[in-house]
């Protein structure tokens, strides 16, 4: 963190908890950011260390965005993903390119895809049920999204859905469970995430953390 920066208000920075966080320590030591707080063993949800200008938010991914967008915290770590499903307004200054995944259309071998009309809509199970509506919607295909929030392959094993949209790394669940991709719906990423209000207010504090992080993942 630039040594300029004001000690007497932190940046409060929203991070999310989990795979990502071990990924996001290396970028951070290399932005300048000190990252002993965050790599403690502590239950604490608000961590701060003495040597940085930052004050860290640790939560659930979906829930850094609400935390941004209602200025709690001035800035955030999130998944693409968690973006596009809920349309949170806010500025992304910087895609730090960590949590690299796809999310994909995916079903049973024997599936017929793209689907042909039918007398009903195509069943899909996913998490993502916004953006798996827009999806279909742009090529022409109406759904029925079934919400899921995990184990999602089980659906159409199970026959509860015909597809899921989910995001995979390697696809090996996929396989693993009898399952194909059939298309790709979007790559994801880690992005910062920034209150466009905030971010105006505090731009000559918040600029030069940005440019920091922009270095470390150039």
């Amino acid at each position: 963190m630039p040594k300029n920066a004001s000690q007497a208000e932190p940046i409060v920075l929203a991070i999310p908890k989990g795979r990502v966080l071990e990924q996001l320590t290396p970028v951070f030591q290399q932005a300048g950011i000190g990252t002993r707080a965050l790599t403690k063993k502590s239950r604490k949800l608000i961590r701060e260390d003495s040597g940085s200008d930052v004050r860290f938010l640790l939560l659930k991914p979906d829930d850094v965005p609400t935390y941004v967008e209602y200025g709690v915290a001035d800035l955030g770590i999130v998944g693409r993903d968690v973006i596009w499903e809920q349309g949170y307004d806010l500025y992304v200054p910087v895609d730090l390119g960590i949590g690299r995944c796809r999310m994909v259309v995916a079903g049973m071998p024997d599936t017929t895809y793209p689907p042909k009309p039918r007398g009903r809509p195509l069943r899909v199970a996913t998490k993502f049920t916004n953006i798996a509506r827009r999806h279909f919607v742009s090529k022409g295909h109406a759904i029925e999204p079934i919400f899921v929030q995990s184990s999602v392959e089980l659906a159409p094993l199970t026959g509860l859905a015909d597809v899921i949209v989910d995001l995979v790394e390697t696809g090996e669940t996929l396989r693993q469970n009898g399952l194909i991709e059939f298309e790709p719906v979007c790559h994801v990423s880690s992005v910062v995430v920034a209150n466009r209000v905030g971010l105006k207010l505090k731009l000559p504090r918040i600029k030069p953390l940005l440019k920091a992080l922009r270095k470390a993942t150039a």
